[in-house]
Formats: C-alpha cells, structure tokens, sequence
C-alpha cells in the first residue's frame, strides 16, 4: 500500500510538474529583470510578449558560457559557517514517450570529445567506475553512478546532465572552498550532509557536483542518505490537507485546460498525425518528450500522415504560461507548497540554529531532488518572481556569522547565482531598514516554526495538516 501511494504521489506531482511555468519575463539567471525599485508603468505601452521558445532555452540550460553567480558575496568582516544546497537533476531523457513514434535518439554514454563536455569529464568517468567504498543507503547501492547506455533509457541523467552539474559543482568550489575555506583539505565526513532520490538521474547528478565541489573527491567520505519522498518530508509526510490543496490545484488545471480552444485543436491535430486518440496523446505528456527533441536540437517525430511542429511545441508551451498566470491567482498550489515544504524547511532551519549555537554539524549539505521539489520551495518562501527549475538549478541557502558580533547569524538565499534572499516572504521589508546584505536567521526561523501556517488560522504543522479551510 505504501508502495501504490508513493507511486500515486510522484506521478500526482509528475503531473503538475509540466503545467508550472512562470509567466514573467526573465533572464538567464532565473529572475524576473524588474528591479526592487519600481517606475511607475507607462500605460501606453504593451507589456513585452513572452516568446515560448526562449522559455525552453531557458528551462534546457545548455551549457555555454561560464556563469556569474553572487554566491559567496558578503561584507569582509562576515564569516561562512554553513551552505546548504537543494539542486534539481540535470538533463534527462524522458520519463513518458509518444505513441507510435521513434523515440528521441539521444546517447547517454559519456564521450568526453563530444560536446558538450568538461575538462574533468574524463577523471569523472574513472572515478565513478570505482565507487565500492561509498556508502549507499538501501536502494541506492543497486544504482549505477554514471548514465551509460548508447540509447538513453527513460528518464536517464543525459551527457548535458552530468556537464550540468560538473560545472555546479567547480563553480561552487571555487567560492566555497577556494576563497572561503568552507572545507579544507583535511575534511570528513561528518562534515557532510547528503540525501538524495531513490532516481540514477539524481544520485548521478549528486555525486557529479561532489566531484568538482569538494577538495579531494574521497569514496570512504561519501555517506548517501536515500529519500523516499519527492518532497524530502522524511517522517512528517502524514498530511490530509496537503493532498487536498493538491487535487485542488490539479481541478483547476484541467478546467483550465479544457476551456483553451487552441490548445484542444492542438492535441487533436497531434493525434490524428501519430494515429491514437486525443486522450491516449494527453496521458503520454507529449510536452516531456517534446522538450527532449528542443534540448538536443533533435527534429520533432514524424509519421507517415505528417510531423509534429514548432508551432504544436510553442502552443503547448504557451498553455503553460497562462496555466502559471492563474495559479499565481488562486494560491492553491501555493497553500500546497506550504505544507508539502515545511518538514524540509524545518529540518534546514533547525541544523543551521544547531550551528549558530556552536554545536558541530555538517558545514556543507546537499540535497539532490527533481523538479516537484523545487519549485514548492520557492513557491512557499515567497519566491514569485522566480521562474521554474530548470535542469540543474540550484538553491542554495548561506549562513553567515557577524564578525563584529559573533552571537548574530544571517542568511543569503540564492536562485541560479542570484541573490532572492529579499523577494522572500519573511524578508522583504528588512533591507528598507537595514544596510546590512542579508537577513538576519531569526526571520528564517519564526517563518518556519509559526508564520508558515497563520494562513492556515494554525499554531503547528499538524493542526495546519488537519484543519478544513474555512
């Protein structure tokens, strides 16, 4: 039974995972352009139109140009004392394929000359072909450490996944260890802290930023805790009213849905092409593969009756921004991020209080999850202008002691390199008050431990799980 509702569960979320995309405008670093100091509009003018093609670039992040990142940023007499990290896999081969259409032909061997790659590709190989000293909790010892099949199985960390997070990885060390000495060459394991999926595509994704990130990339220092639960909420996931926010917000999305004519002319056109009805196209997500064949540049299936277009790609891509738009309305996926956030968001807020107390715990955490994890996250934080996780985001969460006055601890939150540690809910106003670059931790934890559930007329996580809305 607990297998069938785990089951149930991630292909629930699954679901929701193609229907969440922003609707602002936004920048490669993941942030909507719009400053904290806001002009008054010009109300003459037409607000820029959001071109779906440029948001699945975006979403692919193929790998290019060195990324900047404002991680690591703060005044000289503030010292580092712990980072914790949420990362979304890197790129993947689907997880649903079209009927009766070839699959995608994407390699999942790593081949260090083909692009695109990284320098420590090669080392990376050889170094995961050895792995018998880690230590893997349960179902994750069964898992391979690195893709390699000539065809790509469905949802397989691809080659772009991997360099995805090599690259995380070197940058964050760079920062970290480099410039910060959050570990040196001497470290432990003790101080580390990983938990990942039961998926290859996110252990794989785990260890290949580990093994750019850390000084000395050490198997007997690897202790891989296994999650059962997509949303990381261990032993707390017994909660009647999460479920129920999330049917909620699933009605809303299919009435949406079938309300969008074109969307409708669409799907029919798509399946008279591949030859099945309209509602067997639906269920196989047809968008998941799409963004396969659009992330490797790969023609969209063709069948004898015709091909599937850009223009089929850029319809349903459209969908889902007004499908974002309403969402950001009705607060239903945001009352479910809430409560499906706040085991996690405990357990981070309750280590990083461990640590501002001085007592010893891991300086460096790394939580390796998908997609339907992240993006409750934000959502719950208050992070609204932030776009959905792309292959390979990363949140990243600092704790900073002040020098001057060594009992006072901060936070910075950053999105994809990007400071958002002011958009949050429980932050937004102090900045106005202070000229210090960060927010102090208290606000991090009465957020947590009590404000997260006054929407929910609540005093605890339990009460909020269990109360009717009103």
């Amino acid at each position: 039974v607990i297998v069938l509702d785990v089951l149930k569960a991630s292909v629930d979320v699954l679901y929701l995972s193609v229907h969440l995309i922003p609707v602002n405008p936004i920048r490669e670093d993941g942030l909507n352009p719009k400053s904290r100091k806001r002009i008054m509009p010009d109300l003459l003018t037409e607000p820029p139109a959001i071109d779906p093609v440029y948001e699945a670039r975006v979403y692919c992040n193929i790998p290019t140009i060195a990324e900047r990142s404002m991680e690591g940023h703060a005044p000289h007499y503030f010292k580092l004392v712990s980072v914790q990290v949420l990362i979304r896999h890197g790129d993947r081969y689907p997880l649903y394929a079209i009927p009766k259409t070839k699959r995608p032909d994407i390699d999942c061997m790593l081949v260090p000359s083909r692009k695109p790659s990284h320098p420590q590709l090669e080392a990376f190989i050889k170094q995961m072909s050895k792995g018998s000293a880690a230590q893997m909790d349960g179902p994750l010892s069964s898992l391979p450490r690195y893709p390699s099949h000539s065809l790509c199985e469905m949802g397989e960390l691809t080659q772009t996944g991997v360099v995805q997070h090599l690259r995380n990885g070197q940058l964050l060390r760079e920062i970290y260890i480099n410039k910060h000495k959050l570990l040196l060459g001497d470290w432990t394991a003790k101080q580390l802290y990983l938990e990942t999926t039961g998926k290859s595509r996110t252990l794989q994704s785990a260890l290949a930023l580990l093994y750019t990130f850390l000084p000395d990339f050490d198997w007997k220092k690897i202790n891989m805790r296994h999650q059962w639960s997509t949303i990381f909420c261990s032993g707390s996931c017994d909660c009647p009213m999460r479920n129920h926010y999330l049917e909620e917000e699933q009605r809303r999305q299919y009435s949406l849905r079938v309300k969008n004519n074109d969307l409708e002319k669409i799907y029919v056109d798509m399946a008279k092409i591949v030859g099945i009805p309209t509602r067997q196209l639906r269920a196989s997500n047809p968008i998941d593969s799409l963004l396969c064949y659009f992330c490797h540049n790969v023609s969209f299936p063709c069948t004898k009756t015709g091909c599937i277009s850009m223009e089929h790609f850029k319809v349903i891509k459209r969908h889902q921004l007004e499908d974002e738009r309403e969402r950001q309305e009705k607060k239903l996926y945001f009352f479910y991020a809430l409560l499906a956030t706040h085991p996690l968001l405990n357990q981070t807020v309750n280590r990083l209080q461990r640590i501002a107390e001085g007592k010893k715990e891991e300086v460096f955490v790394l939580y390796s999850a998908h997609d339907v994890t992240l993006s409750p996250v934000l959502s719950a934080l208050g992070i609204t202008e932030a776009r959905f996780p792309r292959f390979a985001a990363r949140l990243v969460f600092e704790l900073w002691q002040d020098g001057k006055r060594p009992k006072e601890h901060f936070i910075r939150i950053l999105y994809n390199g990007a400071d958002v540690t002011f958009q949050t809910s429980f932050c937004k106003d102090y900045y106005k008050r202070s000229s210090k670059p960060m927010c102090p931790l208290e606000k991090f934890v009465n957020f947590v431990k009590r404000d997260m559930f006054l929407i929910f007329n609540s005093t605890s996580y339990y009460d909020a799980c269990r109360r009717r809305p009103l």
